[in-house]
């Protein structure tokens, strides 16, 4: 407790065991406020669907507390619930629909629903996880589960650390699970392991769920069979946070890249068999270190929020790939984030320092996460490793013994000689090893000064050193056998001539009676008991095993049960011994050796018991080999398995077993889930393929995702007749060297796997692009292998005669192939094929690879004579390029594409006359507009340049004077578009205005009465919303194919247009004036305005 005066006030602030900070008034002995606080790491937290700010946080101190937010009267207005949870929340799920119902998952694996609004306590399903439950999401009900009337239309899934997904049934979770593994199995006919799951996502139509994997796979499954829709293999880290917006997928993983996928086209029109999707709509890059939660915003379009191992949360725009804000004011990673559901500039983020925090977006010092701050960790890491290595232990590593005398160090339990100490590896160090030296050669030297010294102190030191060694050498006299005997042999004399006495006595009866001992012994001597105990060793075979019993007695009672074993053994009681043995836990190899003579039951019980002794004791391959001995091999081999010697249990199986034996292929394969654990990914795959697992086996060298494990999978499922699987690898790993720009490689990778020729007609046609981008000098040279024939050739042959000519030369595709190499054929794989959108921030190969998709199609489309498709995919290529921001690569192309600038003209060896149809015209329109504004920048820089320095002008196609080019130049003026483009400008700029507003709205309090309050816009949130509703009714009545089919911007064209018109006759003054007429009317930004002065005035 603490006290303090404030305000002429005296108060306490206390804490107590219920984790709550509060404030006492002294005088009055009221508390003031209450601060509720955490005792663990915040794993979870979630916002209610159906309760507007209802905030659940799922925490490691085995509670559950939920926050109502916006209340006024109460900040931290929180119940705790702690009935049925004895470990970590680590999982939280508010029901869609149903108000109150919460899903919790924990640590131990448990999995419950609270009813936050009763005191009842939670109801928790009888299935349970083996690991800590991860993930949970409500989801329609799939086979065995229907949704039926009167029945949830809602199931409960949970994904925990061992990767099984179980759907529970929330009005009867007494009852049993399923795990959706069946399902998946039965629905799409797997016959392969499936990769343990790490989380799962149902989009919320419930129509699809996203599953991710631990390979870094992420497949989407349609409900509610759980067909398989399609596969996202872009991470090669475990998958820990999967988030659905609309049809784009977010994923993080462990590699800290968050990819986003736009799976509108395959959940639309979903293809007759899943493609595998290796190409991102965005990607996301700026976290150091792993990625553990995301939020998509509810209030913006494509706008992320993810957190991270970095200890940062990053607010990403989605669609621009760019970086918003970071926030930084938790210590230690970030494990769950939430945006709040009322107010767009607010983000609640929990994590390891035991803190939810809110925070705005807008006030925010950085917008990028720190680098390298994952590196400065692992360096410290690694420099307090380095510390703790270099402690010495003693000199030289070695143990000294309390004599002085060095002792020799043990290796298991034995002592180890320095020849076998050397033998078994450098495990000091340099440091260790100096050490050493000189505390073993200081003895030798002061030894040496003493002889010098003095003989006589020589010889009496040599006297000592040998006394010394006597003294060691003698040995410990052993313990009796027959103490009883032996000390009663030792009586006074006169007790041992009684003795013999009576043992003359005892043995002439003996003598004079029958063999069977009825008469009884004369005088009550009784030879082996009571005070004639010791004449039993001297009498006959009774008397020796009376004898033996008390000895064995006494023996018990010291605890020497080595010794009562010996006695027994030389008794004949062998079962005896060995009972004894086992029972306490003394049976040794001599034992065993003599377990046969008790027979076969007793010796594979004794077998049996004393393997178990030896596990007990870690001696794991010694307990194997006994077990073979009775011949259960099958045992050892499961012996050696449980305790994780997989090398020592394949080399038995395979030596022991038969070839065709279940257990052979369980050992491979369980050693294989252990290497591909650790990371050894090779090794792994190794025992996969002794198992006949070669679908696993190529998944899993396939995890390293580098272009040499991708082509070895690629090649391992090939050969073993996974051929679907090896298409799929080989392609990752041809767009993966089509990307760093080899070429070659690429093509041998595609042309080693059958049924893969219009990928190697896709390379081609990138390779012949790529080629003429560098010979135009529109990119950097970066080629690593390129063919012959993609060499730029001379003439002014279009890039599309190119690629006839090279696909008739190399891969013999023509307009006369047929078959699996028809054109039809191929263009119809083409089309399976995914076409995702670059962004801006997308490298040049890669804007490559999607555009000359298009242009393959184009080509293709030439083969079947389908005029009106040909120009439709040209025009996709150009706009691809053209949406992906760089200017100069769509010029290269467009330049390349159309050598004399016009559409119709795009080839010189084989001109034909297109048969458009209405659409394929606006978009032929459309295409020449952009090559039209290409030309125009070119020219009007060709023409600047020559006249600024005197030189020669580029090789630039120059336009020509005329009137043709007139009634060309007008498809950039078209006041439709500029119409267009004019109202989505304006939506822009209202939508900023609202979100403007929202955020002064909720800084309201602090601006009120002060004198900037005139300066506030005459807008208002109906005049804004008035506005937005006449720009969208005008936007409405435009035409079909000006939404469809966009131009240039028509208000930089215009501007074009009058700077070209100053050096160049070919711009018609009607032309002129159209342009001016446009800028007055639709040039409404600073930037345009201020451009556009030198022309209207």
């Amino acid at each position: 407790m603490s006290s303090v005066l404030q305000d002429d006030r005296e108060l306490l602030i206390s804490t107590s065991m219920d984790r709550e900070i509060k404030c006492w008034d002294l005088s009055s002995l009221d508390c003031c406020w209450t601060l509720p606080t955490l005792g663990g790491f915040v794993y979870k937290l979630a916002f209610s669907p159906v309760g507007a700010g209802c905030l659940a946080l799922g925490v490691g101190d085995n509670m559950i507390r939920v926050w109502n937010t916006l209340t006024t009267q109460n900040q931290y207005d929180t119940r705790s619930f702690w009935q049925g949870i004895k470990s970590k929340v680590t999982a939280l799920a508010w029901h869609p629909k149903k108000e109150g119902s919460l899903a919790f998952g924990t640590d131990d694996g448990k999995v419950g629903i609270y009813d936050v609004f009763s005191n009842k306590p939670p109801q928790v399903s009888s299935s349970y996880h083996r690991r800590t439950v991860y993930t949970l999401a409500w989801g329609p009900p799939v086979p065995p589960m229907t949704s039926v009337a009167g029945k949830a239309c809602h199931s409960l899934y949970s994904c925990g650390g061992e990767g099984v997904i179980l759907q529970h049934d929330p009005a009867r979770l007494s009852g049993d699970a399923s795990d959706v593994d069946s399902l998946i199995r039965d629905s799409n006919n797997i016959r392969h392991k499936l990769s343990p799951h790490t989380d799962l996502s149902w989009k919320p139509d419930g129509k699809v769920v996203a599953i991710g994997n631990e390979d870094g796979c992420v497949d989407v499954y349609v409900a509610p069979p759980l067909k398989l829709l399609c596969s996202v293999q872009q991470h090669h880290k475990i998958i820990n946070t999967l988030r659905w917006h609309h049809d784009l997928l977010a994923s993080g993983s462990s590699n800290a890249v968050v990819y986003v996928h736009d799976l509108r086209a395959v959940i639309e029109n979903p293809p007759d068999s899943p493609p595998v999707l290796t190409e991102p709509y965005r990607r996301l890059c700026g976290h150091t270190a792993k990625i553990t939660d995301m939020a998509w915003s509810p209030h913006h379009d494509a706008r992320l929020v993810t957190v991270s191992y970095d200890g940062t949360a990053q607010v990403w725009d989605v669609l621009q790939e760019a970086t918003v804000a970071n926030y930084r004011g938790h210590t230690g990673y970030l494990l769950c984030v939430d945006w709040s559901p009322v107010d767009p500039d607010l983000v609640w983020t929990g994590g390891k320092d035991f803190t939810v925090q809110e925070w705005s977006i807008s006030k925010q010092e950085f917008t990028k996460p720190p680098t390298g701050k994952k590196l400065v960790e692992l360096k410290e890491k690694m420099k307090q490793k380095k510390k703790n290595k270099k402690k010495p232990t003693s000199a030289g590593g070695a143990m000294v013994s309390a004599g002085g005398a060095m002792a020799s160090p043990q290796v298991n339990g034995e002592k180890v000689t320095n020849e076998e100490k050397a033998s078994t590896g450098q495990e000091a160090s340099g440091d260790e090893d100096e050490v050493g030296s000189v505390s073993s050669t200081t003895p030798a030297a002061a030894l040496f000064e003493t002889q010098k010294k003095s003989s006589s102190s020589s010889s009496s030191v040599a006297a000592k050193i040998k006394d010394r060694t006597d003294l060691m050498m003698k040995r410990k006299k052993p313990r009796s056998l027959l103490p009883l005997s032996s000390s009663m042999d030792q009586r006074p004399r006169e007790d041992q001539l009684q003795d013999c006495v009576s043992l003359s006595t005892c043995l002439s009866t003996l003598r004079r009676h029958d063999a069977d001992g009825q008469t009884p012994p004369p005088g009550g001597c009784v030879p082996g008991e009571g005070r004639h105990l010791n004449l039993g060793l001297y009498c006959d075979r009774a008397a020796l095993h009376r004898l033996l019993h008390s000895e064995e007695d006494a023996h018990l009672e010291a605890c020497h049960f080595d010794s009562v074993v010996y006695l027994r053994l030389w008794s004949g009681d062998l079962q005896g011994a060995l009972q004894l043995a086992t029972e306490r836990g003394e049976l040794n190899d001599h034992l065993l050796s003599l377990a046969p003579m008790a027979g076969f039951s007793a010796w594979q019980r004794a077998v049996q018991a004393f393997v178990q002794q030896l596990c007990l004791q870690d001696q794991h391959l010694k307990a194997a080999s006994h077990l073979l001995s009775i011949n259960q091999v099958h045992e050892a081999v499961e012996l050696l398995l449980t305790h994780r010697l997989y090398r020592e249990a394949a080399t038995l199986a395979l030596a022991r077993l038969q070839v065709d034996d279940l257990a052979l292929r369980r050992v491979y394969s369980s050693w294989a889930s252990s290497l591909e654990k650790d990371g050894h990914f090779s090794s792994a795959a190794k025992c996969y393929l002794a198992a006949g697992a070669v679908f696993d086996a190529a998944k899993v060298i396939a995890r390293k995702n580098d272009v040499a494990s991708l082509r070895a999978a690629a090649d391992v499922a090939r050969i073993g007749g996974e051929l679907a699987l090896a298409r799929a690898l080989a392609l990752r790993c041809s767009k993966e060297l089509a990307a760093a720009q080899d070429w070659v490689a690429a093509q041998e990778v595609v042309m080693c796997h059958g049924g893969l020729k219009v990928h190697q007609l896709h390379l081609s046609v990138c390779e012949l692009a790529a080629a003429a981008l560098e010979d135009a000098a529109a990119v950097s040279p970066s080629c690593i292998s390129r063919h012959s024939w993609a060499s730029p050739a001379g003439g002014h042959a279009s890039l599309l005669d190119r690629v006839r000519d090279v696909w008739e030369e190399q891969f013999a595709i023509s307009e006369r192939s047929t078959g699996s190499h028809g054109a039809a054929a191929l263009l119809q794989e083409l089309r399976s094929m995914e076409s995702p959108t670059a962004s801006t921030h997308a490298s040049v190969a890669q804007v490559l690879l999607m555009s000359s998709l298009h242009l393959t199609a184009a080509a293709l489309c030439w083969l079947l004579d389908d005029d009106a498709q040909l120009v439709m995919c040209l025009w996709r290529a150009v706009t691809s390029l053209t949406d992906a921001g760089n200017f100069s690569v769509s010029a290269g192309i467009c330049r390349r594409l159309f050598p004399h600038g016009d559409v119709s003209a795009f080839s010189t060896k084989r001109p034909k006359t297109l048969h458009l149809t209405d659409d394929a015209a606006h978009a032929r329109d459309s295409l020449h507009a952009a090559i039209l504004f290409h030309r125009l920048y070119e020219h009007w820089w060709t023409h600047e340049t020559t006249d600024d320095k005197g030189g020669k002008a580029r090789d630039v196609p120059r336009l020509q004077d005329g009137g043709v080019w007139s009634g060309d130049l007008a498809l950039l003026v078209c006041e439709r578009h500029a119409a267009l483009q004019d109202s989505r400008r304006r939506v822009s700029e209202i939508q900023e205005q609202l979100s403007a507003m929202v955020t002064q709205h909720r800084h309201a309090h602090a601006s009120e009465g002060q004198e900037d309050s005139g300066k506030r816009s005459d807008e208002t949130f109906l005049s804004l919303s008035v506005k937005m509703s006449t720009i969208q009714r005008t936007e409405d009545g435009l035409e079909d194919d000006v939404k469809k089919f966009p131009r240039p911007d028509v208000v930089e064209c215009c501007l074009l247009l009058l700077h070209v018109s100053r050096s160049s006759a070919f711009v018609s003054e009607s032309l002129q004036e159209r342009a001016k007429e446009l800028l007055r009317k639709y040039a409404r930004t600073p930037k345009s305005l201020n451009a556009s002065q030198r022309f209207l005035t």
